[in-house]
Protein backbone atom coordinates (compact mmCIF):
# COMPACT_ATOMS: atom_id res chain seq x y z
CA UNK A 1 0.00 0.00 0.00
CA UNK A 2 1.53 3.38 -0.98
CA UNK A 3 2.45 5.78 1.77
CA UNK A 4 0.67 9.14 2.09
CA UNK A 5 2.22 12.31 0.61
CA UNK A 6 2.57 13.70 4.12
CA UNK A 7 4.67 10.72 5.12
CA UNK A 8 6.80 11.08 2.02
CA UNK A 9 7.40 14.75 2.78
CA UNK A 10 8.27 13.82 6.33
CA UNK A 11 10.89 11.39 5.03
CA UNK A 12 12.44 14.05 2.84
CA UNK A 13 13.10 16.40 5.70
CA UNK A 14 13.55 13.90 8.54
CA UNK A 15 16.79 12.75 10.08
CA UNK A 16 18.23 9.24 9.41
CA UNK A 17 16.45 6.36 11.19
CA UNK A 18 13.52 8.61 12.01
CA UNK A 19 10.12 7.46 13.24
CA UNK A 20 8.85 7.54 9.64
CA UNK A 21 11.41 4.98 8.47
CA UNK A 22 10.76 2.71 11.44
CA UNK A 23 7.02 2.94 10.75
CA UNK A 24 7.39 1.75 7.14
CA UNK A 25 9.83 -1.01 8.16
CA UNK A 26 7.37 -2.18 10.80
CA UNK A 27 4.58 -2.39 8.22
CA UNK A 28 6.81 -4.46 5.93
CA UNK A 29 7.56 -6.86 8.78
CA UNK A 30 3.88 -7.47 9.49
CA UNK A 31 2.48 -10.39 7.53
CA UNK A 32 -0.14 -9.88 4.84
CA UNK A 33 -1.72 -12.42 2.54
CA UNK A 34 0.16 -11.37 -0.58
CA UNK A 35 3.45 -11.23 1.40
CA UNK A 36 3.10 -14.74 2.77
CA UNK A 37 6.24 -16.00 1.03
CA UNK A 38 8.33 -13.16 2.44
CA UNK A 39 6.89 -13.73 5.92
CA UNK A 40 7.73 -17.44 5.81
CA UNK A 41 11.34 -16.72 4.83
CA UNK A 42 11.57 -14.05 7.54
CA UNK A 43 10.20 -16.55 10.05
CA UNK A 44 12.74 -19.19 9.07
CA UNK A 45 15.51 -16.59 9.28
CA UNK A 46 14.37 -15.61 12.78
CA UNK A 47 14.20 -19.24 13.94
CA UNK A 48 17.55 -20.07 12.32
CA UNK A 49 19.37 -17.20 14.00
CA UNK A 50 17.67 -17.92 17.32
CA UNK A 51 18.64 -21.60 17.27
CA UNK A 52 22.15 -20.83 16.00
CA UNK A 53 22.87 -18.31 18.75
CA UNK A 54 21.32 -20.55 21.42
CA UNK A 55 23.29 -23.57 20.18
CA UNK A 56 26.53 -21.60 20.19
CA UNK A 57 25.98 -20.34 23.74
CA UNK A 58 24.95 -23.80 25.01
CA UNK A 59 27.77 -25.72 23.33
CA UNK A 60 30.47 -23.22 24.27
CA UNK A 61 29.21 -23.15 27.86
CA UNK A 62 29.14 -26.95 28.10
CA UNK A 63 32.66 -27.15 26.65
CA UNK A 64 33.82 -24.55 29.18
CA UNK A 65 32.09 -26.50 31.93
CA UNK A 66 33.77 -29.71 30.81
CA UNK A 67 37.18 -28.12 30.79
CA UNK A 68 36.67 -26.33 34.10
CA UNK A 69 35.30 -29.39 35.92
CA UNK A 70 37.94 -31.74 34.55
CA UNK A 71 40.69 -29.24 35.30
CA UNK A 72 39.43 -28.65 38.83
CA UNK A 73 39.10 -32.34 39.61
CA UNK A 74 42.35 -33.39 37.96
CA UNK A 75 44.31 -30.63 39.68
CA UNK A 76 42.50 -31.21 42.95
CA UNK A 77 43.54 -34.86 43.17
CA UNK A 78 46.88 -34.96 41.35
CA UNK A 79 49.93 -32.88 42.13
CA UNK A 80 50.66 -29.76 40.12
CA UNK A 81 54.36 -30.65 40.16
CA UNK A 82 55.63 -34.21 40.66
CA UNK A 83 59.23 -34.85 41.75
CA UNK A 84 61.04 -38.11 41.03
CA UNK A 85 64.46 -39.16 42.36
CA UNK A 86 67.42 -39.51 40.00
CA UNK A 87 70.48 -41.01 41.72
CA UNK A 88 69.09 -42.64 44.86
CA UNK A 89 65.72 -43.49 46.42
CA UNK A 90 63.72 -40.84 48.26
CA UNK A 91 64.57 -42.00 51.79
CA UNK A 92 64.86 -38.38 52.95
CA UNK A 93 61.38 -37.49 51.75
CA UNK A 94 60.38 -35.89 55.07
CA UNK A 95 63.24 -33.36 54.88
CA UNK A 96 62.70 -32.72 51.16
CA UNK A 97 58.98 -32.15 51.73
CA UNK A 98 59.67 -29.68 54.56
CA UNK A 99 62.10 -27.67 52.41
CA UNK A 100 59.75 -27.53 49.43
CA UNK A 101 56.82 -26.58 51.67
CA UNK A 102 58.66 -23.35 52.57
CA UNK A 103 58.78 -22.17 48.95
CA UNK A 104 56.55 -19.16 48.44
CA UNK A 105 53.45 -20.21 46.46
CA UNK A 106 53.47 -23.88 47.52
CA UNK A 107 50.25 -24.92 49.24
CA UNK A 108 51.27 -28.35 50.54
CA UNK A 109 53.57 -31.26 49.70
CA UNK A 110 52.51 -34.91 49.58
CA UNK A 111 55.07 -37.78 49.59
CA UNK A 112 53.50 -40.80 47.94
CA UNK A 113 53.84 -44.51 47.28
CA UNK A 114 51.48 -45.90 44.68
CA UNK A 115 50.97 -49.01 42.59
CA UNK A 116 48.48 -50.94 40.48
CA UNK A 117 46.60 -53.78 42.16
CA UNK A 118 43.72 -56.14 41.57
CA UNK A 119 40.92 -55.39 44.03
CA UNK A 120 38.42 -58.03 45.11
CA UNK A 121 35.25 -57.75 47.13
CA UNK A 122 33.66 -60.27 49.51
CA UNK A 123 31.49 -61.63 46.70
CA UNK A 124 34.43 -62.51 44.42
CA UNK A 125 33.99 -59.46 42.20
CA UNK A 126 37.30 -58.02 41.01
CA UNK A 127 38.61 -54.99 39.14
CA UNK A 128 41.81 -53.03 38.67
CA UNK A 129 42.62 -50.26 41.15
CA UNK A 130 45.31 -47.72 41.93
CA UNK A 131 46.52 -47.69 45.52
CA UNK A 132 47.98 -44.39 46.75
CA UNK A 133 49.83 -44.38 50.04
CA UNK A 134 49.68 -40.92 51.66
CA UNK A 135 49.93 -39.29 55.07
CA UNK A 136 46.76 -38.31 56.89
CA UNK A 137 47.91 -34.69 57.14
CA UNK A 138 48.15 -34.58 53.34
CA UNK A 139 44.92 -36.47 52.68
CA UNK A 140 42.92 -33.99 54.79
CA UNK A 141 44.30 -31.17 52.61
CA UNK A 142 43.20 -33.02 49.48
CA UNK A 143 39.82 -31.29 49.34
CA UNK A 144 38.15 -33.38 46.56
CA UNK A 145 38.64 -36.46 48.78
CA UNK A 146 38.45 -35.20 52.37
CA UNK A 147 35.43 -32.95 51.72
CA UNK A 148 33.50 -35.62 49.82
CA UNK A 149 33.58 -38.59 52.20
CA UNK A 150 30.11 -40.11 51.84
CA UNK A 151 30.45 -42.91 54.38
CA UNK A 152 32.81 -43.38 57.29
CA UNK A 153 35.55 -41.00 58.38
CA UNK A 154 39.24 -40.32 57.87
CA UNK A 155 39.85 -40.10 61.63
CA UNK A 156 42.59 -42.47 62.71
CA UNK A 157 43.55 -43.10 59.06
CA UNK A 158 47.29 -42.96 59.85
CA UNK A 159 47.16 -45.24 62.89
CA UNK A 160 44.97 -48.02 61.51
CA UNK A 161 45.25 -50.47 58.65
CA UNK A 162 42.03 -49.43 56.93
CA UNK A 163 41.67 -47.81 53.50
CA UNK A 164 39.48 -45.22 51.80
CA UNK A 165 37.93 -46.26 48.47
CA UNK A 166 36.00 -44.49 45.70
CA UNK A 167 32.24 -44.83 45.59
CA UNK A 168 32.10 -46.42 42.14
CA UNK A 169 34.81 -48.91 43.08
CA UNK A 170 32.88 -49.86 46.22
CA UNK A 171 29.70 -50.24 44.18
CA UNK A 172 31.34 -52.42 41.52
CA UNK A 173 32.84 -54.71 44.17
CA UNK A 174 29.68 -54.79 46.26
CA UNK A 175 31.42 -53.59 49.42
CA UNK A 176 30.27 -51.16 52.08
CA UNK A 177 31.65 -49.47 55.14
CA UNK A 178 33.48 -51.98 57.35
CA UNK A 179 33.69 -54.68 54.68
CA UNK A 180 37.01 -56.17 53.67
CA UNK A 181 38.62 -55.33 50.35
CA UNK A 182 41.34 -57.70 49.16
CA UNK A 183 44.27 -56.17 47.27
CA UNK A 184 46.51 -58.33 45.10
CA UNK A 185 49.85 -56.97 43.91
CA UNK A 186 52.20 -58.84 41.54
CA UNK A 187 55.23 -57.37 43.33
CA UNK A 188 55.17 -59.45 46.47
CA UNK A 189 57.70 -61.39 48.47
CA UNK A 190 60.78 -62.78 46.76
CA UNK A 191 61.21 -66.50 47.43
CA UNK A 192 63.45 -69.26 46.15
CA UNK A 193 60.78 -70.05 43.59
CA UNK A 194 60.47 -66.46 42.37
CA UNK A 195 58.30 -63.50 43.29
CA UNK A 196 54.94 -64.44 44.72
CA UNK A 197 51.95 -62.07 44.50
CA UNK A 198 51.12 -60.20 47.67
CA UNK A 199 47.55 -60.65 48.86
CA UNK A 200 46.16 -58.73 51.81
CA UNK A 201 42.69 -57.70 52.95
CA UNK A 202 41.92 -54.30 54.46
CA UNK A 203 38.76 -52.96 56.12
CA UNK A 204 37.03 -50.09 54.35
CA UNK A 205 37.15 -47.11 56.72
CA UNK A 206 35.79 -44.46 54.34
CA UNK A 207 34.02 -44.20 50.98
CA UNK A 208 34.50 -40.96 49.02
CA UNK A 209 32.99 -39.58 45.83
CA UNK A 210 35.13 -37.07 43.93
CA UNK A 211 32.56 -36.74 41.14
CA UNK A 212 34.89 -37.89 38.36
CA UNK A 213 34.08 -41.50 37.52
CA UNK A 214 37.64 -42.37 36.47
CA UNK A 215 38.87 -41.62 39.99
CA UNK A 216 35.85 -42.87 41.91
CA UNK A 217 36.10 -46.22 40.13
CA UNK A 218 39.83 -46.81 40.64
CA UNK A 219 41.39 -44.93 43.58
CA UNK A 220 42.20 -46.52 46.94
CA UNK A 221 43.93 -44.38 49.59
CA UNK A 222 46.10 -46.25 52.09
CA UNK A 223 48.17 -45.00 55.06
CA UNK A 224 51.70 -44.25 53.90
CA UNK A 225 53.49 -46.64 56.33
CA UNK A 226 51.21 -49.50 55.30
CA UNK A 227 51.68 -48.73 51.60
CA UNK A 228 55.46 -48.73 52.07
CA UNK A 229 55.27 -52.23 53.52
CA UNK A 230 52.78 -53.46 50.95
CA UNK A 231 54.81 -52.31 47.94
CA UNK A 232 58.26 -53.16 49.41
CA UNK A 233 59.20 -49.47 49.73
CA UNK A 234 60.27 -49.43 53.39
CA UNK A 235 61.41 -46.00 54.60
CA UNK A 236 61.12 -44.42 51.16
CA UNK A 237 58.61 -43.04 48.69
CA UNK A 238 58.40 -43.19 44.92
CA UNK A 239 57.52 -39.55 44.28
CA UNK A 240 56.61 -36.26 45.91
CA UNK A 241 53.58 -34.34 44.66
CA UNK A 242 53.48 -30.57 45.15
CA UNK A 243 50.28 -28.53 45.14
CA UNK A 244 50.64 -24.80 44.46
CA UNK A 245 48.35 -21.83 45.03
CA UNK A 246 48.16 -20.89 41.33
CA UNK A 247 48.35 -23.94 39.04
CA UNK A 248 48.32 -21.76 35.91
CA UNK A 249 51.71 -20.31 36.94
CA UNK A 250 53.30 -23.60 37.94
CA UNK A 251 56.14 -23.33 35.40
CA UNK A 252 57.42 -20.19 37.11
CA UNK A 253 57.66 -22.10 40.43
CA UNK A 254 59.23 -25.23 38.97
CA UNK A 255 62.91 -24.08 39.19
CA UNK A 256 62.47 -22.90 42.80
CA UNK A 257 60.87 -26.21 43.77
CA UNK A 258 63.69 -28.24 42.21
CA UNK A 259 66.28 -26.06 43.95
CA UNK A 260 64.52 -26.42 47.32
CA UNK A 261 64.63 -30.22 47.03
CA UNK A 262 68.34 -30.04 47.81
CA UNK A 263 69.11 -33.20 45.88
CA UNK A 264 69.11 -34.41 42.25
CA UNK A 265 65.49 -34.73 41.07
CA UNK A 266 63.51 -34.24 37.92
CA UNK A 267 60.03 -32.76 37.86
CA UNK A 268 56.92 -32.96 35.69
CA UNK A 269 54.12 -30.39 35.72
CA UNK A 270 50.41 -31.06 35.31
CA UNK A 271 50.46 -29.16 32.00
CA UNK A 272 53.00 -31.60 30.56
CA UNK A 273 51.13 -34.67 31.83
CA UNK A 274 47.73 -33.56 30.46
CA UNK A 275 48.86 -31.58 27.42
CA UNK A 276 47.36 -33.87 24.77
CA UNK A 277 44.07 -34.18 26.66
CA UNK A 278 43.42 -30.45 27.03
CA UNK A 279 44.75 -29.74 23.52
CA UNK A 280 42.14 -32.15 22.14
CA UNK A 281 39.43 -30.33 24.14
CA UNK A 282 40.51 -26.97 22.71
CA UNK A 283 40.53 -28.30 19.14
CA UNK A 284 37.06 -29.81 19.57
CA UNK A 285 35.80 -26.56 21.07
CA UNK A 286 37.10 -24.45 18.18
CA UNK A 287 35.72 -26.84 15.55
CA UNK A 288 32.28 -26.83 17.19
CA UNK A 289 32.31 -23.03 17.22
CA UNK A 290 33.03 -22.93 13.48
CA UNK A 291 30.38 -25.53 12.64
CA UNK A 292 27.66 -23.83 14.68
CA UNK A 293 28.58 -20.42 13.27
CA UNK A 294 27.54 -21.81 9.88
CA UNK A 295 23.98 -22.16 11.22
CA UNK A 296 23.89 -18.42 11.93
CA UNK A 297 25.44 -17.73 8.52
CA UNK A 298 22.79 -19.80 6.71
CA UNK A 299 20.06 -17.95 8.62
CA UNK A 300 21.65 -14.63 7.61
CA UNK A 301 21.61 -15.73 3.97
CA UNK A 302 17.88 -16.37 4.36
CA UNK A 303 17.53 -12.73 5.34
CA UNK A 304 19.14 -11.76 2.01
CA UNK A 305 16.71 -13.88 -0.02
CA UNK A 306 13.75 -12.64 2.02
CA UNK A 307 14.71 -8.99 1.55
CA UNK A 308 15.22 -9.42 -2.21
CA UNK A 309 11.72 -10.87 -2.42
CA UNK A 310 10.43 -7.99 -0.31
CA UNK A 311 12.13 -5.44 -2.59
CA UNK A 312 10.51 -7.09 -5.61
CA UNK A 313 7.07 -7.14 -3.96
CA UNK A 314 7.37 -3.52 -2.82
CA UNK A 315 8.63 -2.11 -6.13
CA UNK A 316 5.49 -0.02 -6.61
CA UNK A 317 5.76 1.35 -3.06
CA UNK A 318 9.41 2.25 -3.64
CA UNK A 319 8.48 4.07 -6.86
CA UNK A 320 5.76 6.10 -5.12
CA UNK A 321 8.02 6.95 -2.18
CA UNK A 322 10.80 8.07 -4.50
CA UNK A 323 8.36 10.11 -6.62
CA UNK A 324 7.03 11.87 -3.54
CA UNK A 325 10.50 12.85 -2.39
CA UNK A 326 11.91 9.99 -0.30
CA UNK A 327 15.68 9.92 -0.63
CA UNK A 328 17.73 6.89 -1.65
CA UNK A 329 19.15 6.82 1.86
CA UNK A 330 15.67 6.73 3.37
CA UNK A 331 14.65 3.78 1.18
CA UNK A 332 17.88 1.95 2.00
CA UNK A 333 17.43 2.52 5.73
CA UNK A 334 13.84 1.21 5.59
CA UNK A 335 14.97 -2.15 4.24
CA UNK A 336 18.06 -2.09 6.47
CA UNK A 337 15.82 -1.74 9.52
CA UNK A 338 13.54 -4.50 8.23
CA UNK A 339 16.34 -7.06 7.82
CA UNK A 340 18.30 -6.00 10.91
CA UNK A 341 15.17 -6.28 13.04
CA UNK A 342 14.87 -9.95 12.12
CA UNK A 343 18.52 -10.55 12.98
CA UNK A 344 18.43 -8.56 16.22
CA UNK A 345 15.20 -10.14 17.51
CA UNK A 346 16.44 -13.62 16.57
CA UNK A 347 19.75 -12.98 18.35
CA UNK A 348 17.99 -11.68 21.46
CA UNK A 349 15.66 -14.70 21.56
CA UNK A 350 18.62 -17.06 21.08
CA UNK A 351 20.54 -15.30 23.84
CA UNK A 352 17.65 -15.73 26.31
CA UNK A 353 17.00 -19.33 25.22
CA UNK A 354 20.69 -20.25 25.49
CA UNK A 355 21.08 -18.78 28.99
CA UNK A 356 17.90 -20.44 30.26
CA UNK A 357 19.07 -23.77 28.86
CA UNK A 358 22.50 -23.44 30.49
CA UNK A 359 21.03 -22.49 33.87
CA UNK A 360 18.71 -25.54 33.88
CA UNK A 361 20.88 -27.94 31.88
CA UNK A 362 21.11 -30.64 34.57
CA UNK A 363 17.32 -30.60 35.13
CA UNK A 364 16.79 -30.82 31.37
CA UNK A 365 19.18 -33.78 31.16
CA UNK A 366 17.35 -35.60 33.94
CA UNK A 367 13.97 -34.86 32.32
CA UNK A 368 14.98 -36.32 28.95
CA UNK A 369 16.58 -39.30 30.71
CA UNK A 370 13.26 -39.88 32.45
CA UNK A 371 11.24 -39.49 29.23
CA UNK A 372 13.45 -41.73 27.09
CA UNK A 373 14.38 -44.22 29.78
CA UNK A 374 18.02 -43.91 28.74
CA UNK A 375 20.78 -42.44 30.89
CA UNK A 376 21.94 -39.40 28.94
CA UNK A 377 25.51 -38.30 29.60
CA UNK A 378 26.47 -41.58 31.28
CA UNK A 379 29.26 -41.02 33.84
CA UNK A 380 30.82 -44.32 32.72
CA UNK A 381 31.85 -42.69 29.46
CA UNK A 382 31.96 -38.97 30.20
CA UNK A 383 34.01 -39.00 33.45
CA UNK A 384 31.74 -36.50 35.28
CA UNK A 385 28.62 -37.36 37.26
CA UNK A 386 26.75 -34.18 36.22
CA UNK A 387 26.48 -32.21 33.00
CA UNK A 388 28.42 -28.97 33.58
CA UNK A 389 27.82 -25.59 31.94
CA UNK A 390 29.94 -22.51 32.56
CA UNK A 391 28.78 -19.35 30.79
CA UNK A 392 31.68 -17.11 29.78
CA UNK A 393 30.40 -13.50 29.42
CA UNK A 394 33.11 -12.61 26.88
CA UNK A 395 32.14 -15.54 24.66
CA UNK A 396 28.45 -14.69 24.92
CA UNK A 397 29.21 -11.11 23.87
CA UNK A 398 31.27 -12.44 20.96
CA UNK A 399 28.45 -14.74 19.79
CA UNK A 400 25.81 -12.02 20.06
CA UNK A 401 28.01 -9.46 18.27
CA UNK A 402 28.83 -11.97 15.52
CA UNK A 403 25.15 -12.84 14.96
CA UNK A 404 24.09 -9.18 14.85
CA UNK A 405 27.03 -8.33 12.58
CA UNK A 406 26.20 -11.12 10.11
CA UNK A 407 22.54 -10.10 10.12
CA UNK A 408 23.47 -6.48 9.44
CA UNK A 409 25.84 -7.41 6.62
CA UNK A 410 23.14 -9.61 5.08
CA UNK A 411 20.82 -6.60 4.75
CA UNK A 412 23.28 -4.32 2.93
CA UNK A 413 23.05 -5.75 -0.60
CA UNK A 414 19.21 -5.95 -0.90
CA UNK A 415 18.85 -2.55 0.85
CA UNK A 416 21.34 -0.99 -1.55
CA UNK A 417 19.50 -2.61 -4.47
CA UNK A 418 16.22 -1.07 -3.26
CA UNK A 419 17.76 2.39 -2.91
CA UNK A 420 19.17 2.25 -6.47
CA UNK A 421 15.74 1.85 -8.04
CA UNK A 422 14.41 5.07 -9.56
CA UNK A 423 10.64 5.49 -9.92
CA UNK A 424 10.46 4.23 -13.53
CA UNK A 425 12.73 1.22 -12.94
CA UNK A 426 10.91 0.40 -9.73
CA UNK A 427 7.61 0.10 -11.59
CA UNK A 428 9.25 -2.17 -14.16
CA UNK A 429 10.86 -4.19 -11.39
CA UNK A 430 7.45 -4.61 -9.82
Amino acid sequence: MPESPAAAKASRGSRPFSRFEWMIAGRYLRSRRRDAGVSVIAGFSFVGIMLGVAALIIVMSVMNGFRGELLMRILGVNGHVILYPIDRPLTDYEQVADRIGQVNGVEFVMPMVQGQVLAQGPNSGSTGALVRGVRLQDLTKLAPVSENVKLGSLEGFDTGDGVAVGSRLASSLGIGLGDMITLISPDGDVTAFGTSPRVKAYPVKAIFEIGMSEYDAAYVYMPLPEAQLYFNQENQVQSIEIFVDRPDQVKALQPAIEAAAGRPVYSVTWETQNQSFFSALNVERNVMFIILTLIVLVAALNIISGLFMLVKDKGRDIAILRTMGATKGAVMRVFLITGASIGFSGTLAGFVLGLLFCINIENIRQFFSWVTGVVLFNPEFYFLSQLPAEVDPSEVVLVVAMAIGLSFLATLLPSWRASRLDPVDALRYE
